[in-house]
């Protein structure tokens, strides 16, 4: 069958694509701007790759069109489509009905941590030789590309771990991408509010999440932490699965943090008395809760917490989640994909409790759709209190001034609009440190290009 993608340079149409063609389909797809590194995956995978949205591109017509949901009504190809009534469907809509349908299906949700946590599970089911398949919004380092098809495991079963997103699934199917998977287990990290340019408040989100819930069978699980409240109301509200929870002293699963910044701590099942002890390169409280929650999915499904304990030990990281991209003996450069308030806390929580006493410099673009909407500048000052030092970064689509933000940060702040300047300001903070004989660690912390900032201030030290 020939699939055409519409929006293929996306993670997850991306993603979606290399997995059609590793089943056997013939694949190609269009995307406004074709670029690396997912250009680069698509093309090494063999697919057809279209600059834009020409509709002679669907002539002679594909088999079927899977539409990404950044396309919208007045799209060309869009239009063309419906037009000719040409056959279509979503991207989530064809993974489960295709790929997920008929495998035991793990899905990791949230509103943080979900790319780690899909990650760090794949981890521990292949160190497992469980044979998984996966689908993750990242690229974990440990496996160098962002899908797999897998096979059968030992036990019999074909498992697929999943990132499964609440964000919306087409531009016709205005239900969360999640509830399409035909999960036999949901873990959800946390939740808060996010999505802003779709979502009017955390209840839609706990609605939409609640919608997941309701298709998790009677046999599956939902894997939840015990002290959050949000996630607790969502639960409130019916489950007619097994349930597991995580975290807090009353939780079935616990950790034990050995080391303050989050790079060695314990795990325990409450319900066995077994313990197991992690020693990782990985840093802070939210990435050992992920790692706990890929735990207990994990031994769901058969794995010892020894063997799961092993494997997260032997986990390098995700692309873009504190990725050191340049080091040497006085600066360390870090690549994180920040999206929210909550996630830059913990992250610099995290460096904080590792680094001591060192320079912490945070260079963050609030580009995620809620931050650009100005939704939480109330407390994006406090979720820098950590860095010594804070460069925000007023691209052209934020509307709002983010000078309050940096009024209210604790920290020295100040506000660029124009990237020659942000780069030369950070580079005079550096060689000042390096003069005075400082340490000095900067997170670049965006979800997008950043204008190629992350280059170029790694440019000015090679």
């Amino acid at each position: 069958m020939h699939l055409h993608f519409l929006g293929i340079c996306g993670t997850f149409m991306g993603s979606l694509a290399q997995l059609a063609k590793s089943a056997g389909h013939q694949v190609s797809g269009c995307d406004a701007n074709v670029y690396p590194p997912m250009s680069t995956q698509l093309e090494k995978s063999g697919i057809e790759l279209i600059q834009g949205f020409d509709p002679a591109q669907l002539q002679p017509a594909p088999d079927l069109i899977v539409v990404g949901n950044a396309l919208s009504r007045g799209n060309p190809c869009v239009e063309y489509m419906l037009d000719q009534k040409l056959p279509f469907t979503s991207g989530p809509q064809w993974l489960g009905d295709n790929i997920l349908k008929d495998r035991h299906v793990i899905s990791i949700a949230g509103t943080h941590g979900k790319t780690s946590t899909t990650s760090m599970l794949a981890k521990i089911l292949d160190y497992a030789n469980y044979q998984t398949g996966y689908l993750i919004g990242g690229v974990p380092q440990d496996f160098g590309v962002s899908a797999k098809l897998g096979s059968t495991a030992p036990d019999g079963n074909q498992y697929f771990v999943i990132e499964a997103d609440e964000y919306d699934t087409a531009f016709f199917d205005k239900r969360s991408k999640f509830v399409h998977y035909h999960s036999n287990s949901l873990v959800i990290n946390n939740l808060e509010f996010d999505h802003a340019d779709i979502f009017d408040d955390l209840s839609a989100i706990q609605r939409q999440f609640h919608h997941c819930v309701r298709t998790i069978p009677s046999c599956g699980s939902i894997i939840y932490p015990a002290d959050n409240s949000a996630v607790s109301a969502v639960i409130e509200q019916g489950c007619w699965s097994q349930k597991q929870t995580f975290g807090s002293n009353q939780a079935d699963w616990q950790f034990q943090l050995v080391a303050d910044d989050g790079s060695q701590f314990t795990l325990a099942n409450n319900a066995t008395g077994e313990r197991g002890s992690v020693n990782w390169d990985q840093l802070g409280l939210h990435n050992v809760c992920n790692a706990m929650a890929a735990t207990v999915a994990a031994c769901q499904v058969g794995v010892s917490l020894q063997q799961a304990c092993s494997a997260l030990s032997e986990f390098v990281g995700i692309k873009r989640r504190m990725e050191v991209i340049y080091s040497d003996q006085q600066l360390t450069i870090y690549d994180d994909f920040a999206h929210h308030p909550t996630a830059i806390k913990t992250t610099l929580d995290g460096l904080r409790a590792k680094v001591g006493d060192a320079q912490i410099l945070a260079v963050v673009e609030p580009r995620s759709a809620t931050m650009r909407l100005g939704i939480h500048q109330q407390v994006l000052g406090s979720s820098v209190e950590m860095a010594d030092r804070v460069f925000w970064y007023q691209n052209a689509s934020v509307d709002w001034d983010l000078s309050q933000v940096a009024e209210q940060t604790l920290s020295t702040a100040s506000v660029s609009m124009d990237i020659e300047n942000l780069i030369n300001q950070v580079e005079k903070t550096i060689v000042d440190n390096q003069a005075a004989s400082k340490l000095t660690h900067v997170v670049i912390m965006s979800n997008g290009g950043f204008e190629g900032f992350h280059q170029l201030l790694v440019d000015r030290f090679k």
